[in-house]
């Protein structure tokens, strides 16, 4: 894989048109995407692995609920992620984005190996945690990588194929876990050692990856004022990491519940099987990555007003998916229904949006701190909520889907009537404005 750079914004491509306004994206940027994406693959793809093991995890070594919800909340899916998040954000902004998402990814494999042969609780609570630091520290560099080399009129389709992979780990994760139910806790350390193989073939690709043109250049160039931490709690900073953290926090809240703990709850609850449970699951990912390819990727890039028509529509979808809990019975029926209705509003008015807007709202020196900051505000919340998940699921479906319901209502109504302008403009162009404003 080719080291050389991609152009900077203000480059000239043959034609004479600057490189940044083509909407056109070439084989080495999906390449690098794809790459950069993995982090997403591995994130979510560790996070289902453990929701798909928990019943097993909990049988085998004896925990209770107060330790399944500790588990939870202290992996991929909260606080150790929130933890790496906010570290691998700020360092990214730092040292570079190469350093931090080329070996990271060494972490995260001791991390899951850990957790695949775990033989006692302790062996599986430490690597569950070192997974999560690994994997905060590498979404928000990789993100930003995305969004640094991203065309202005394609930024939307990169950062969306990044999300394709946060669907498909779950997906890969969540059939094998199905194929291998059969086999109990064999099967299920089976699928954390899928996870091992796969982040060391994506560390061996990464080594060729190149650093962030846009970084390197802001780096050089940049005022010292504007790589300092506290520029994010003034004016445009503080308003845009205000906006995305509310938008991901409380979407995140209903998406983080649904991927680790749908199975448990389901098998908990006694509406289904474990492979019942694990294959509901997989269609919720399936059904997202279908959406994200066929409308989010084609039409995020478009203009502000389909902007907000996606999240509008996905908005109002979600809240139902929710809200269909409070007034009919938890039967298989109704779980399907909820998941399609999530699934196809998560690629609308979920992740991929934020991962968008946490690119262009913020200038090249701070994008990866601001990232972590809120990805780990989110995180750390979710692992607080996570604790008191089991224990409300146990008094049924009700305590739980109404919470979810406000807060996804919440991230809804915000992201909808709030929603910045942001569509088809250089990183550079967004950043002037802001500064203007």
């Amino acid at each position: 894989m080719s080291n050389t750079p991609l152009h900077s914004a203000g480059n000239e491509v043959p034609g004479g048109a600057p490189a940044e306004d083509t909407g056109s994206v070439t084989r080495q940027q999906w390449n690098w995407s794809a790459l950069a994406g993995m982090a997403s693959y591995l994130d979510a793809g560790s996070i289902v692995a453990l929701g798909a093991g928990l019943a097993l995890f909990k049988a085998k070594f004896g925990l209770s609920d107060g330790a399944v919800g500790v588990l939870a909340a202290i992996g991929p899916n909260a606080l150790g992620c929130a933890i790496g998040a906010l570290a691998g954000g700020w360092l990214g902004d730092k040292l570079g984005r190469k350093r931090i998402y080329q070996y990271d990814l060494l972490v995260y494999a001791a991390g899951i190996l850990c957790s695949g042969l775990a033989v006692n609780r302790e062996m599986l609570f430490l690597g569950t945690f070192v997974v999560g630091l690994a994997v905060g520290a590498d979404v928000p560099t990789s993100l930003a990588l995305v969004g640094e080399f991203a065309p202005s009129k394609a930024r939307g389709k990169l950062l969306g194929f990044t999300q394709v992979a946060w669907c498909l780990g779950p997906v890969i994760v969540l059939l094998m876990a199905m194929a291998l139910a059969p086999l109990g806790l064999l099967g299920i350390r089976i699928v954390f050692l899928q996870l091992f193989v796969v982040s060391l073939v994506t560390w061996a690709l990464r080594r060729g990856l190149a650093e962030s043109a846009r970084w390197t250049a802001a780096a050089k160039s940049a005022p010292a004022a504007r790589h300092q931490v506290r520029a994010l709690f003034s004016g445009a900073n503080l308003r845009a990491l205000v906006w995305t953290a509310t938008i991901y926090l409380f979407w995140n809240l209903a998406a983080g519940t649904a991927g680790i703990f749908n199975p448990y709850i389901i098998s908990t609850l006694h509406a289904g099987s474990q492979a019942v449970s694990v294959g509901l699951s997989s269609a919720n990912f399936i059904i997202t990555m279908i959406v994200t390819i066929t409308v989010f990727m084609k039409f995020s890039d478009r203009n502000y007003r389909t902007r907000k028509l996606l999240w509008g529509v996905g908005a109002v979808m979600q809240v139902a998916a929710y809200a269909i809990y409070l007034v009919l019975p938890f039967t298989i029926s109704v779980i399907i229904a909820s998941i399609v209705l999530f699934a196809i509003s998560a690629a609308l008015s979920g992740e991929a949006f934020y991962k968008v807007f946490s690119q262009e709202l913020f200038p090249t020196m701070l994008r990866g701190t601001a990232q972590g900051f809120t990805f780990g505000i989110a995180r750390t919340i979710l692992g607080i909520w996570s604790f008191f998940v089991p224990v409300l699921a146990h008094a049924g479906i009700r305590p739980v889907a109404g919470l979810l319901t406000l807060f996804l209502a919440i991230s809804g109504v915000v992201g909808f009537f709030f929603m910045p302008d942001t569509s088809g403009k250089s990183l550079e162009q967004i950043e002037n404005e802001r500064a203007l404003g």
